[in-house]
C-alpha cells in the first residue's frame, strides 16, 4: 500500500502574490490507470507539480462502477495528505491536476479535473494551457443553448464533447479538439480509457511514463522520479495517447506540424530536475548564464542569485566569467499563506521578509544579480533597494532571458502589454527605474545558442513558441485580436465571479 505523508515548504504565499515579479506558473496534470493506490500516486505526483500551480488541487478516480472527485482550494498538502480524503478517492484510475488561474477566477467551480455525465458515459478532463478562441466558442456554445457552470476555459472543450454527434467517445473528443485553437496538454478519463492530447504544436508539455506496469501520463518527468516511475517518452505535438488494460494507442488525426514547445519551459515552468525537449531544465539555465556573460561581461567582485529560480544561470554567469558566485540574498522558505495578513502597512516590508541581503558579504561590493526573467520590475527595485542599503558599492543586473515586450495567450498570465517593462520603456529606463549601474538581457540568439543552436533563432523557422519576446505568435489569436477584446475578456470573468 502507498500511503502519502509530505513535508512542505510553503507554496506560494500572500507576499509572492504581492510583489513576484515573475510569469505566473501556468497548471500541471497527472492521469495513471490501473494502479490499486491510484489516488495516492496521483497525490505524490501532483505534489511534484507544485510548482505549476498553488491555488487549487483536484484528484477523480474511477472505480470500475463510479467516478469520484475531490476538488479543493489550496496546496496539494493541506487537503490530499489526509487519509480520509484518499481513502474516498477509491478506484485503479485516476486523474489529477493543479492550477494557477489563467481563464477564471480562483474559486471551487473552477477547480479541476471537470467532471460530466454524458450520453457515452463520465468523462474527466484536467488541461493545461489556454485556449485562444474559448472565449469565441464559449459565446456560440451559449447561443446555442449550452450551460456553463464555470468560466474555465476547459469546460469550453468539455461542452464541444457533450454536444457533438460522433459515436464513441474518442470521435467526440477529436471532434471537439479540432474546434478549438491554442495552448494544450489534456488528460481525460472515462470509465474505460485514460487520454492524454498535446496540441499541434506542442507547445505545452506532456510524457509518457510507467509505473509497475501501468501507464502514466504528467507534465514533466519529475513528477514520474518522485514515485519511481519510468520514462518512456514525450507525447508527441498533435497526438492523443489512448490507455485500456494496460495498452496504448497512438491516434494522430491532425495535420503534421513543426513542434515549437514553449521557451519558458526551460526559462522558468518547469523544475530544474526535469527532462523537457530531451534538455535538462538544469543545464539550460546554466547555460543561459554563461552566454549571459559572453555578451554582457562586467567586471565584479561576485555573482549573487536572486533566489531561487535565478540560481542555476548565476551560477552559469560565474563560471563563464570567473567571478565568485555567492549566496548574497538569503531567502526565508518559511514564510506561509496564513503568516501575514496583506494590509498596505507591511507591504512595504514584504520583501525582506521573504529575501535579506548578506550584508556582511556584499557592504562595499560591486556584485552582479542574475536573475531568470524581468516581468513587471516590481521586485527587483526592492531587491536593488536591499543591496544598496547593504552597502553595495555597484549593482549590476543581468537578466538571463530576452526582454518580455509581447503578451502571453497560451497559459502564462502576462495577457496585457501595459504590464510589461521591456514593452514600454528602453533599456537606458528601465536601468534607472531600477537604479542599477547596468542591466542586460540575454539575447534571443543567445538563448537558442544555450539550447544547441549555434547560428541562434531562425526566424523562418524558429524551434520554439518564443513569442513574448518576438511578437511571433505560431496560433489564430481568436478572442485576442485587439486589447478591447482582452478588456472584454477580463470583464467576463470577472463578472462572473462567486
Amino acid at each position: 500500500m502507498w500511503y502519502v505523508y509530505i513535508i512542505t515548504i510553503d507554496g506560494e504565499s500572500v507576499l509572492d502574490q504581492l510583489d513576484d515579479d515573475r510569469p505566473k506558473d501556468e497548471c500541471g496534470v497527472f492521469g495513471i490507470y490501473g494502479h490499486d493506490d491510484a489516488a495516492a500516486i496521483t497525490t505524490l505526483g501532483l505534489h511534484a507539480l507544485q510548482h505549476r500551480g498553488q491555488e487549487s488541487a483536484g484528484i477523480v478516480t474511477f472505480d470500475k462502477n463510479h467516478f469520484h472527485a475531490e476538488r479543493r482550494i489550496g496546496l496539494v498538502s493541506e487537503h490530499f495528505t489526509k487519509q480520509s480524503i484518499i481513502d474516498r478517492l477509491s478506484g485503479n484510475t485516476a486523474i489529477g491536476h493543479v492550477r494557477y488561474s489563467t481563464t477564471g477566477g480562483t474559486v471551487l467551480r473552477n477547480v479541476q479535473p471537470l467532471f460530466a455525465d454524458l450520453t457515452v458515459g463520465g468523462f474527466a478532463i484536467a488541461h493545461n494551457g489556454n485556449l485562444t478562441n474559448g472565449l469565441t466558442l464559449r459565446h456560440e456554445l451559449k447561443k446555442e443553448g449550452a450551460i456553463f457552470q464555470s468560466t474555465s476555459d476547459t469546460e469550453t472543450i468539455l461542452q464541444l464533447v457533450a454536444r457533438s454527434k460522433k459515436g464513441n467517445t474518442i470521435s467526440r473528443f477529436i471532434h471537439a479538439l479540432s474546434q478549438i485553437e491554442g495552448a494544450y496538454a489534456l488528460v481525460a478519463l472515462t470509465n474505460k480509457k485514460l487520454i492524454g492530447v498535446r496540441d499541434p504544436l506542442g507547445i505545452r508539455p506532456l510524457v509518457l511514463g510507467q509505473l509497475d506496469g501501468n501507464y502514466i501520463l504528467t507534465s514533466e518527468t519529475c513528477a514520474l522520479d518522485i514515485i519511481g516511475a519510468k520514462f518512456i517518452r514525450e507525447v508527441e505535438n498533435g497526438e492523443i495517447v489512448v490507455i485500456t488494460d494496460n495498452t496504448i494507442e497512438s491516434i494522430k488525426p491532425f495535420p503534421q506540424a513543426k513542434p515549437r514547445p514553449c521557451i519558458f519551459e526551460y526559462i522558468y515552468f518547469s523544475r530544474p530536475d526535469s527532462i523537457v525537449g530531451g534538455l535538462s531544465v538544469y543545464q539550460c539555465r546554466k547555460a543561459f548564464g554563461k552566454e549571459l556573460a559572453k555578451e554582457s561581461f562586467v567586471q565584479a567582485d561576485m555573482v549573487i542569485p536572486v533566489p531561487d529560480s535565478g540560481v542555476p544561470a548565476a551560477i552559469g554567469y560565474a563560471e563563464q566569467s570567473e567571478i565568485p558566485f555567492e549566496t548574497g540574498i538569503i531567502r526565508n522558505h518559511y514564510v506561509g499563506r496564513t503568516f501575514i495578513e496583506p494590509q498596505q502597512s507591511i507591504r512595504a516590508f514584504s520583501v525582506k521578509l521573504k529575501h535579506n541581503a548578506n550584508k556582511i558579504l556584499v557592504d562595499g561590493k560591486k556584485v552582479i544579480l542574475v536573475d531568470d526573467s524581468l516581468v513587471r520590475g516590481t521586485t527587483s527595485i526592492k531587491i536593488v533597494r536591499m543591496m544598496r542599503d547593504a552597502g553595495a558599492h555597484e549593482v549590476h543586473m543581468r537578466i538571463a532571458a530576452p526582454p518580455i515586450k509581447y503578451p502571453d495567450y497560451y497559459g502564462i498570465d502576462t495577457p496585457v502589454k501595459e504590464n510589461l517593462l521591456a514593452a514600454n520603456y528602453d533599456l537606458n529606463e528601465i536601468r534607472d527605474m531600477l537604479d542599477v549601474d547596468s542591466i542586460a538581457y540575454l539575447s534571443i540568439d543567445g538563448l537558442y545558442r544555450a539550447m544547441g543552436h549555434k547560428d541562434g533563432r531562425d526566424p523562418k523557422s524558429p524551434s520554439y513558441t518564443d513569442h513574448c519576446f518576438t511578437g511571433d505568435y505560431p496560433t489564430t489569436l481568436m478572442d485576442q485580436s485587439g486589447e478591447e477584446n482582452i478588456r472584454q475578456l477580463s470583464l467576463l470573468f470577472e463578472t462572473e465571479k462567486e
